[in-house]
């Protein structure tokens, strides 16, 4: 749920600071119960194996994994200690506002790889960082792929996977069992745990039925998410957990007012810059992410004098920073926004290739070098390119020996969606190689072939240039997103861009492997990255619950 506090000159809006919210829609019912499905902690294998019979109360030890928020440089107090694994555990927001070292997360955690509940497949730590999940199903011109490799489809199917999956303790042999598990929680929930509260304390079962006098409006849910519990199967009441899961993830989004133009950002410096000096804020009809950028750049270009935003446009009350878009961020955009032309000679950052405003993300897949990075420094430079990847022929023979570990392959190896390890040679994360022409993946396959542009069947060339690729995050407000990349490696926005400084030169050495052809277009020195990273900074909001 997008909250902030804002002003913009010249725009009228009507806020009473945090809290405040400029979507009505915001306390639907299905977004309420949704978020108290989010924070449910009884759904995961631990609480199956300790408490399976005793629903409604507290676990006697709550699972070890949730004792502590892990974080890049010390941890912090699990706020789910005592319980078992939900989705909040990783999709943090303002749990850890007041505490030493903590801060807001725009829904996801601290750690650079998330803890996991030990199992005896001996994983302790998701291969990635944790995904960001505000703005993660915006409307879009290419197909909806979710998570770092395009797993997912849809939010439904990410929600399914992952309540009977891994990060929830299953073993890809319990996936029936944890459909189970989730259906015996929804009938037997009595409506006195503690997350209840917030749905007025009423039972599942009377909050899916949806007709029970006792039912308040705010609670009420729409005719399209109601179920009778007791006539439905395991596997419908899991869709239907699913579902209301996804409405509630649907509604989290970076601060958009929806005037009569359309929906608009509106909680950054940078769109306060842009509302404030009459420049478009959105897309024309019809015009593409890459064609407004282009506009804008234009029309940013042709323009001799700018209002400037400063403190008496807004403020920050969760970034240690100035609410400001002057000279400097100016500086910065025409960086972010400029594409080579002729010869490069810096001041190129070539981002919009990649990441075009407004959502800043082009949502599709490429490779920056990240998966490389992070295996050469545990093996040294060049093992990465030197690594034996199996074709797509080769893959197909052992699907299981490269795989990861499904319920459909459950034996399943996943040794190229593991993280770099000195102790394991040949482990690492290919990203959207792993899921390309899975045949026990088959749902993203036709959004997949789309977004490369694939008409027939997919061959081992095919196969080989989704090597290391991964889908672009967006760039707003990095300062509650950190640490970075799917590796979680870089711990700051100016060593993401002294990345990008000295991959690029690899990129025109041709020394990386299937890099992005942008790669090589970019051309900016390390000592323009200040003005680049005070570009970045501004598109900094509060967001909070």
């Amino acid at each position: 749920m997008r909250r902030f506090p804002l002003i913009l000159a010249g725009v009228a809006f009507s806020l009473v600071g945090v809290g405040a919210t400029f979507d009505e829609d915001d306390d639907r019912a299905e977004i309420i119960v949704g978020g108290r499905l989010f924070v449910e902690t009884r759904f995961s294998q631990y609480f199956f194996a300790h408490n399976r019979d005793r629903l409604n109360e507290p676990l006697a030890s709550g699972d070890p994994v949730m004792d502590r928020s892990v974080g890049v440089s010390e941890d912090l107090p699990g706020p789910f200690a005592g319980r078992s694994m939900n989705c909040r555990a990783c999709h943090l927001v303002n749990e850890h506002l007041g505490a030493p070292g903590g801060s807001v997360r725009t829904y996801t955690d601290f750690a650079r790889h998330s803890p996991i509940p030990a199992r005896t497949d001996g994983a302790t730590r998701t291969p990635r960082r944790s995904p960001v999940l505000v703005n993660s199903t915006l409307s879009r011109s290419v197909p909806l792929l979710l998570h770092y490799d395009g797993e997912f489809a849809s939010i439904q199917d990410l929600v399914r996977g992952t309540l009977t999956g891994r990060n929830f303790g299953w073993l890809p042999a319990e996936a029936q069992a944890a459909i189970r598990h989730v259906a015996r929680v929804i009938r037997g929930d009595d409506g006195t745990d503690e997350f209840a509260k917030r749905t007025a304390r009423l039972s599942y079962r009377v909050l899916l039925k949806g007709t029970d006098p006792r039912v308040a409006p705010f609670v009420r849910l729409p005719p399209i998410y109601r179920l009778d519990v007791d006539r439905a199967t395991d596997e419908e009441l899991l869709i239907a957990v699913a579902k209301l899961i996804g409405a509630y993830v649907d509604s989290l989004q970076f601060g958009i007012f929806k005037p009569d133009q359309g929906a608009l950002y509106a909680g950054s410096p940078y769109d306060a810059f842009l509302a404030k000096n009459g420049l478009p804020l959105r897309p024309s009809e019809g015009e593409s992410d890459l064609g407004y950028a282009r506009r804008l750049r234009e029309l940013i270009g042709r323009q001799s004098g700018f209002r400037w935003v400063g403190p008496e446009d807004g403020g920050f009350r969760f970034h240690r920073q100035s609410f400001q878009f002057g000279p400097r961020q100016l500086e910065g955009l025409k960086m972010f926004f400029a594409e080579p032309a002729g010869r490069a000679d810096g001041r190129i950052g070539n981002c919009i290739a990649c990441h075009p405003p407004p959502a800043f993300t082009d949502f599709a897949f490429h490779n920056n070098g990240a998966a490389q990075e992070e295996y050469d420094e545990v093996h040294g430079a060049g093992a990465f390119w030197a690594l034996r990847i199996p074709t797509l022929s080769e893959r197909s023979r052992s699907p299981a020996r490269y795989l990861p570990a499904s319920s459909a392959l459950r034996e399943g190896r996943g040794i190229f969606r593991c993280a770099a390890s000195a102790e394991r040679p040949g482990l690492t994360d290919l990203g959207l190689w792993n899921i390309f022409a899975n045949d026990t993946v088959p749902s993203p396959q036709n959004a997949i072939r789309s977004l490369l542009g694939l008409s027939s069947a997919p061959t081992d060339e095919d196969l080989s240039r989704t090597v290391a690729l991964f889908k672009t995050p967006t760039v707003r407000d990095l300062g509650q997103t950190g640490p970075y990349f799917h590796t979680g490696r870089k711990d700051g926005i100016d060593a993401v861009l002294r990345h990008y400084v000295h991959v690029s030169e690899l990129a025109r050495a041709n020394l990386v492997r299937n890099g992005d052809p942008r790669l090589g277009e970019i051309s900016v020195k390390a000592s323009e990255l200040d003005a680049l990273q005070a570009f970045l900074r501004s598109l900094n909001e509060d967001y909070t619950d």
